[in-house]
């Protein structure tokens, strides 16, 4: 069997046998939910990445960068002609995208991340020119400027090998953008906040709402839904902070999270949830395996015969069935049940996927099966 399929088995059997701790604890409003209107924002930006070492992009078939090199030369007051077409390959067309967080102030510096847009082989070693960001309003956030870092590395032989690691279109720039403009935010308006969940769950919003109540008094928040509990909170900004500072810091036992089976069908990992339960039922997985080997005859007439030399095909067939004991659920039987019944018949993740799945469709597997 493949090593890796091995250690893959093993990982899985000893990740979902290890015995459950308590289905929750008490954990901090900040780590279950979040201010309603205190968010990030996308910037996104065109430039120029200058200085590469022969690996930008190749002007004949990406004609913006050179349009946009003779704009930027323009502006700077050198004038190109319009019939001459610089064959540069040490220039790329990029894009620019970088997340401005909550309350940035200008001067405060962001970290940006730039891709290639064309055919260039590599950004090492190159420099982003000034190249303002924007938001979704099409104003300008912020503005960056300066020499990428690039993890991956890209070499090209004369006879046409190549070698690549990782992906080398792509660097940052630490720092790299300065703030000019600060969002707006309704921060300190109103007498009220509203907390959202991470997950939707009502009783997590309903535990959430009196432990706040119980903490600051009766009254003083409010379960709005599902996923949000609006508290009452100071006008001052000043003591607002104080306030939110307070209530992140609350412990709150958040509600059992809904029986679910997670399957991701490229990777073949499953996981499942600690209240997944299963009704009397009797499993038996086996596989079956044909193969075919083909072993052609050459067939020689005799020496100063008339005959002629053919080939004539034959085919070896084997069926091999593998031996798989059935097992048998009890009724309500746990996680740790399930999984080591199905690793004593020696079933590999993809096989348990099976399972489960032939399990749903019998009606006895109780909890989402959901594949992603």
């Amino acid at each position: 069997m493949n090593p890796i399929r091995i250690l893959t088995v093993f990982l899985l059997a000893m990740v979902l046998l290890t015995p459950l701790g308590p289905a929750s604890a008490a954990q901090r409003v900040k780590d279950l939910a979040s201010v309603d209107g205190v968010r990030s924002n996308q910037l996104v930006g065109y430039g120029l990445v200058v200085g590469l070492d022969g690996t930008g992009d190749q002007t004949t078939q990406a004609p913006f960068t050179v349009q946009s090199l003779k704009n930027i030369l323009g502006r700077l007051g050198v004038t190109v002609p319009p019939d001459v077409n610089p064959q540069l390959r040490n220039v790329a067309a990029v894009m620019i995208h970088a997340d401005l967080p909550p309350f940035a102030k200008p001067g405060q510096t962001i970290d940006v991340t730039v891709s290639s847009i064309g055919n260039a082989g590599s950004l090492r070693g190159g420099s982003l020119l000034m190249t303002p960001l924007k938001g979704a309003d099409g104003k300008t956030y912020a503005i960056a400027q300066g020499d990428l870092l690039v993890g991956g590395l890209g070499v090209e032989g004369a006879d046409g090998s190549q070698v690549t690691v990782n992906v080398p279109s792509v660097g940052r720039i630490p720092n790299g953008a300065t703030v000019e403009r600060s969002v707006p935010s309704g921060f300190a308006q109103g007498d009220h906040l509203t907390l959202n969940l991470h997950q939707y769950d009502f009783t997590t919003a309903n535990r959430l709402s009196q432990a706040i109540n119980d903490a600051l008094g009766p009254g003083t928040a409010h379960p709005v839904d599902g996923s949000s509990v609006r508290v009452s909170a100071p006008k001052d900004p000043g003591q607002r902070v104080g306030f939110i500072s307070m209530l992140e810091n609350l412990r709150v036992e958040p509600g059992d999270p809904p029986a679910r089976v997670i399957v991701n069908s490229r990777t073949g990992t499953v996981v499942i949830g600690s209240n997944v339960q299963v009704s009397p039922a009797a499993v038996s997985h086996g596989s079956l395996t044909v193969t075919i080997t083909e072993r052609p005859q050459v067939s020689q007439p005799a020496p100063l015969g008339q005959g002629e030399t053919v080939v004539t095909p034959q085919s070896d067939i084997e069926v091999t069935q593998e031996d798989a004991p059935m097992f048998l659920f009890d009724p309500g039987v746990s996680l740790n049940e399930i999984v080591r019944a199905v690793n004593e018949v020696g079933a590999a993740p993809g096989d348990l996927v099976s399972i489960l799945e032939a399990l749903r469709e019998a009606g006895a597997l109780h909890a989402e099966l959901v594949v992603i």
